[in-house]
């Protein structure tokens, strides 16, 4: 993958032919701003998206993107955000039955996905996913089902003609044991999106935080 930094983000993200866009982030450098920035961007025309919420209530995001200028409680009465909440995912289940929950999830999604594209005027899908370490955590370290999950809705991506963006958090993921995740990820994606810290410390007129992009 090529790595450059200049440009729009966004227009490289959104505006470029990327299916699976990855956003890497760290404790020194959050990545969920990329996350609203791209919301916005997906939801913006006749777009619409599947947000799944691992890490924050629909409020939170509601809050964040009303001062960007996005009305995502407007966007989800008018069904073109579907807002899936879930911090309890998968209630309870153990073993086996954690698999069965994500074929659940996954279903539910490609049923909004096909339903938002056979619709009239249907503009571009977006799925969403804040974040996959979290996934990870409600499978119970199950790295297999988030797999399996992740291939589903890669393919997803080409049957339906969408897009699938997901926030990882790479320090989790630095050692050699729990590197799996990561590489797979940077393996399958199209674009993938770097949250820095810069190095010459905080800034505010820019947050203090970088984003250098490496795009296949």
């Amino acid at each position: 993958m090529e790595e450059y930094g200049g440009g729009d983000l966004l227009s490289e993200a959104m505006g470029s032919t990327a299916r699976v866009v990855v956003v890497e982030d760290c404790v020194e450098a959050p990545g969920a701003f990329v996350l609203h920035l791209l919301l916005k961007r997906a939801l913006a025309g006749s777009g619409a998206a599947a947000f799944l919420a691992l890490a924050q209530p629909f409020t939170h995001y509601d809050r964040i993107l009303r001062k960007m200028g996005c009305n995502l409680s407007l966007h989800r009465r008018n069904e073109r955000l579907h807002f899936f909440e879930l911090q309890a995912f998968p209630g309870g289940a153990r073993d086996g039955a954690i698999a069965d929950s994500f074929v659940r999830l996954y279903s539910e999604i490609q049923r909004v996905v096909e339903v938002t594209r056979a619709g009239e005027n249907a503009g571009h899908f977006t799925i969403m996913i804040d974040d996959i370490s979290l996934l990870e955590v409600a499978a119970h370290g199950s790295v297999d089902d988030v797999l399996d999950f992740l291939h589903y809705c890669v393919t997803l991506t080409s049957e339906m003609d969408c897009s699938l963006v997901i926030l990882i958090h790479e320090d989790i993921y630095a050692g050699e044991e729990n590197i799996g995740l990561l590489l797979h990820l940077r393996y399958i994606a199209d674009l993938v999106v770097k949250a820095e810290p810069l190095s010459t410390g905080l800034a505010a007129d820019v947050h203090g935080q970088r984003c250098p992009c490496s795009f296949r």
